[in-house]
């Protein structure tokens, strides 16, 4: 696979998100907060899932909450990182997760998500 074919997790803000989950059949965002130690363990695995061949369609996306309203909104009590599935622009599964076989389940389920036609 080429460079340029390689899939990549995007950094986006609040304003960006809304628009790329419209943009997109599927998303998967991960919310994310300064000095937070499991955000720190689960980025390799969460980078990782972009080349899996298993995960070609779906965008991958990265926000800090701590620097957008919206997304610290949707968090309140919750705990970063904060993994949300999105297809067809709508939000579909939201939890805060701290170990890589959650976010792998989590991801295998919007992989299987069969979106409504028409």
């Amino acid at each position: 696979m080429t460079e340029e074919a390689r899939q990549h997790v995007v950094d986006t803000d609040d304003e960006h998100l809304r628009r790329l989950t419209h943009e997109h059949l599927k998303v998967f965002a991960k919310f994310t907060s300064e000095n937070c130690g499991v955000c720190q363990t689960l980025a390799p695995p969460f980078a990782k899932f972009v080349d899996d061949p298993e995960n070609v369609g779906i965008l991958f996306v990265r926000l800090n909450s701590d620097e957008n309203p919206v997304a610290k909104k949707m968090m309140q009590e919750k705990v970063a990182p904060f993994f949300v599935s999105y297809c067809q622009g709508r939000l579909l599964e939201c939890d805060a997760l701290t170990e890589e076989a959650q976010v792998v389940a989590q991801l295998k389920r919007l992989r299987e998500f069969v979106p409504a036609v028409g």
